[in-house]
C-alpha cells in the first residue's frame, strides 16, 4: 500500500509541470529522486541528478526556443504512485509557431520524488539537436 493520495500526487505533478513553464531547472530537478530516470521520447535515457539535469539543460537554455506546456489531463493511481500527464507543448520552429502533444508517465517514490519519467510525443518529426 502506498502513502500517496490522489491529491498529493496531483499537487506534486502540477508544481513539477509548472517549473517547466517557469523555466526553473532547479525547480524541476527538486522533484527528481537522486537516482531518478528520465526517458526522452527519442529513446535517450538519463539516470541520476547530474545526467537528468544535463539532458534537460538545452530546453532550459532556450535551444528549442520558448517552450510552454499546456496541461490537458492527469490520470493518477495513488496506490502505485503513478501519474500520466497529458499536455500540449507550444514553441517556435524557425520563426513559425507550432505545437505537439505528449504524455509523461511518472512514478513517485514514498518521499514524493520522481523515480522514473517516461516522455511520449506525438509529432510530425522529432526535434534533433
Amino acid at each position: 500500500m502506498s502513502d500517496h493520495t490522489r491529491e498529493s500526487l496531483a499537487e506534486r505533478t502540477v508544481t513539477f509541470l509548472a517549473a517547466f513553464n517557469d523555466v526553473d531547472l532547479n525547480g524541476v530537478m527538486s522533484h527528481f529522486a537522486d537516482d531518478g530516470i528520465y526517458e526522452e521520447f527519442n529513446g535517450r535515457e538519463s539516470k541520476g541528478q547530474d545526467a537528468v539535469r544535463a539532458a534537460l539543460t538545452p530546453q532550459f537554455d532556450g535551444v528549442f526556443g520558448d517552450m510552454k506546456f499546456i496541461d490537458e489531463d492527469l490520470m493518477i493511481d495513488a496506490e502505485t504512485g503513478k501519474v500520466m500527464a497529458s499536455w500540449r507543448c507550444t514553441l517556435d520552429v524557425k520563426g513559425e509557431a507550432t505545437s505537439w502533444r505528449g504524455l509523461d508517465a511518472m512514478t513517485f517514490n514514498t518521499d514524493g520524488k520522481i523515480t522514473h519519467k517516461l516522455t511520449y510525443a506525438k509529432t510530425k518529426a522529432p526535434l534533433f539537436e
